[in-house]
């Protein structure tokens, strides 16, 4: 029976081996289909400028709405901290970002860059465990931040160093010369 079985298996692979011949004629192209939903919207990038002062708290916000700049629920905002400038090879400025929270030792105590944000507005304010009053204005003043708006959908999908602003906004296809620069107050 087994041998039966084996003649009966290696007729079989003949066969179907051995089936060749014309392809046929190309068949007709169908017609396109129903325009699908549109895809993630692209992330966008924004640089502001603020100042801490006692009066509001050492704290100052962002209204996304105010540009017109549409944030989802689902996206992600990163907020990143200009923490120094260097000079290129062409003696032109260039910032050194840093992700937030962001943490400083001073002589003072333990200074700290945050922020919070929901679809509307993005809010950065400073937390310390002594009087914020004592800090210099190169700690309060003029601050720039930049602000990634990146969608839900390529967060996930792209492999993506968060840490690093210049590889978020390479991710994007966003150059230098594309942030818009604004001042909050």
């Amino acid at each position: 029976m087994k041998n039966i079985a084996v003649v009966f298996g290696a007729f079989l692979t003949l066969f179907f081996v051995s089936c060749e011949g014309d392809p046929g004629p190309p068949g007709f192209d169908g017609l396109d289909g129903p325009q699908g939903p549109a895809g993630p919207a692209a992330g966008q990038v924004i640089d502001i400028f603020g100042d801490f002062a006692a009066d509001s708290n050492y704290g100052f916000f962002y209204s996304f709405q105010d540009d017109g700049i549409e944030v989802l629920e689902t996206d992600v905002v990163l907020v990143y901290l200009s923490f120094d400038q260097v000079e290129d090879n062409n003696g032109e400025p260039v910032d050194i970002w840093r992700l937030l929270p962001q943490t400083r030792l001073l002589d003072q105590g333990i200074l700290q860059y945050n922020y919070e944000h929901d679809f509307f507005r993005v809010d950065i304010f400073l937390e310390s465990d002594f009087d914020l009053s004592t800090l210099e204005p190169g700690d309060t003043d003029n601050q720039k931040f930049r602000i990634a708006i990146l969608p839900a959908d390529f967060v996930q999908t792209a492999k993506l160093d968060k840490s690093n602003i210049g590889s978020v906004m390479s991710s994007l296809g966003i150059s230098e010369k594309d942030v818009p620069k604004i001042r909050t107050n």
